[in-house]
């Protein structure tokens, strides 16, 4: 038959394209993609459900499930949060004892389900779903090659590069699925299912994160720990670097597509993205970011009345600056939970002010007050300086701002959704000139040096891992030189 393959539930008419849904008004880093996997379990779709919804800061616009039980596919996919994606109804009709899910924030390729994963697609061997999260660095030149051999792309999610490698191989699924992801460059962890069979893995560097657990009988695979604290499994272990895992019914087989390079798990997963309950390399995310805002207070003290965070991601750091130095903590930042992801789009005048949809400040805990505020990080600098001003609005005296990562020079090829170079403050501007563009009276940035011995907490001497800090230093673990790579963030 022919090599091309075809992805499933595309011509349906139910395609549509709601638009990004993205807004100027904040500059923070986006989050990649979530992915949840099932294997063993006859309720697979209700436990990826309620993975999925655990990882749902990972992405929010759009979700989906692909279930089987053996001998044929049942999935669906939407536009939206995981709550609005799926009901009870949706969840009865996905029979199967296997399944993989995603949440996707798209960085690459359009905001739209055609680009919806899991893809589906029907090949020789039956059916193909795959789901994955970060950056295939080489996917346009593989494509290309593809693409001018005479395969026929249906979407624009470089995920769909490995299908058609998988789809063109002569051999067997499992070494079809080794030889293609040792085609790829970048950070990824797939998930890729078949009628009879998974398979897990994860790029050599172990850029993205990727967890096993259990729950009785059955195999689970998260993005995140907390995923299987809220379904109610055990957690193993993290996938290796270029390992390879294969489920079928004879169990899991443990294997590899290539050897594991330099360890390189991004560090903005412990500085940002992942939720504070989550474990990463034997870490828990709460108590790295505490050390990071104690160690944050070892190198930049400054006296102040009040410390506050802001909400989120900065919170743990908050308490831990606060710890170290005695200066109080306060909730002088509140984040709305509720603003959700609008589609109005306000006036330039009213965008200017869009800040205060989503944030706060608390006039009787900084009204007079000497403020640290502590975040994570400076992308372009707008956000920082609204913030600041929030804070001054309310009647603050002092603001004093501390970063707890490096100053973020270099956009990721790995699956963070960053600006271009020209457009990351830090690359052009000084510390100090980026102190006088958020209107800050004192700024600093938490050392490299001081970031990994944070990490590495208590367990410095037993330490395995290793991060890639690219975005502060520039040193790439992979070539990002590939021909048609202009593209920075997460391809799934």
């Amino acid at each position: 038959m022919s090599d091309a393959i075809i992805p499933q539930g595309l011509w349906t008419g139910d395609y549509y394209n709601q638009g990004t849904g993205k807004s100027d008004i904040f500059d923070t880093l986006k989050e990649e993609c979530g992915v949840f996997g099932v294997f063993g379990h006859p309720e697979a779709a209700s436990l990826s459900y309620y993975g999925l919804h655990a990882l749902q800061h990972r992405g929010e616009e759009s979700a989906g499930i692909c279930v089987t039980n053996g001998d044929e596919f049942n999935y669906h996919r939407g536009m939206g949060l995981v709550k609005e994606v799926f009901d009870r109804d949706l969840l009865a009709s996905l029979h199967g004892d296997r399944s993989i899910g995603h949440v996707r924030y798209s960085t690459n390729g359009d905001s739209s389900l055609m680009n919806a994963q899991p893809l589906v697609f029907k090949y020789r061997d039956g059916d193909l779903a795959v789901a994955t999260n970060g950056n295939i660095v080489n996917a346009p030149q593989i494509r290309h090659q593809l693409e001018q051999s005479g395969s026929i792309f249906q979407t624009t999610s470089d995920t769909e590069v490995i299908a058609h490698l998988i789809a063109r191989s002569p051999k067997d699924f499992v070494e079809a699925a080794r030889e293609a992801l040792a085609q790829l460059v970048g950070g990824f962890a797939f998930m890729l299912l078949t009628n009879d069979k998974m398979i897990i893995a994860s790029d050599p560097h172990g850029l993205r994160p990727l967890t096993m657990g259990r729950l009785g009988d059955a195999y689970l695979f998260s993005s995140e720990t907390c995923a299987f604290e809220v379904v109610g499994a055990e957690s193993i272990r993290d996938i290796l670097p270029g390992e390879m895992l294969v489920l079928d019914a004879e169990g899991l087989h443990e294997d590899r597509y290539a050897q594991p390079q330099r360890k390189a798990l991004c560090a903005m997963e412990y500085i940002y993205f992942s939720r504070p309950d989550s474990d990463m390399n034997g870490s828990n995310m709460h108590a790295a970011r505490k050390r990071m805002g104690q160690v944050m207070a070892q190198e930049s003290f400054v006296d102040a009345d009040v410390v506050t965070g802001v909400p989120d991601s900065s919170i743990s750091a908050a308490i831990g600056y606060a710890e170290q130095t005695g200066i109080p903590y306060e909730l002088g930042l509140i984040k709305n939970k509720y603003t959700g992801r609008t589609f109005i789009q306000p006036s330039q005048e009213l965008r200017e002010q869009g800040v205060k949809m989503k944030l706060s400040a608390v006039r009787r805990v900084v009204e007079g007050k000497r403020v640290v505020m502590i975040d994570d990080s400076i992308v372009r600098g707008t956000t920082s300086r609204r913030i600041v001003n929030l804070l001054r609005e309310a009647g603050a005296t002092e603001v004093h701002v501390r970063i707890t990562s490096p100053p973020f020079k270099n956009p990721c090829f790995y699956g963070i959704d960053t600006p271009s170079r020209a457009e990351l403050i830090a690359s052009s501007k000084s510390i100090e000139e980026i102190r006088k563009e958020i209107n800050a009276d004192s700024l600093e940035f938490l050392s490299a040096e001081g970031l990994i011995s944070a990490v590495e907490g208590d367990n410095a001497r037993d330490y395995k891992g290793g991060l890639c800090m690219a975005c502060f230093d520039n040193d790439y673990p992979t070539r990002t030189d590939f021909e048609g790579e202009k593209k920075f963030g997460c391809s799934c």
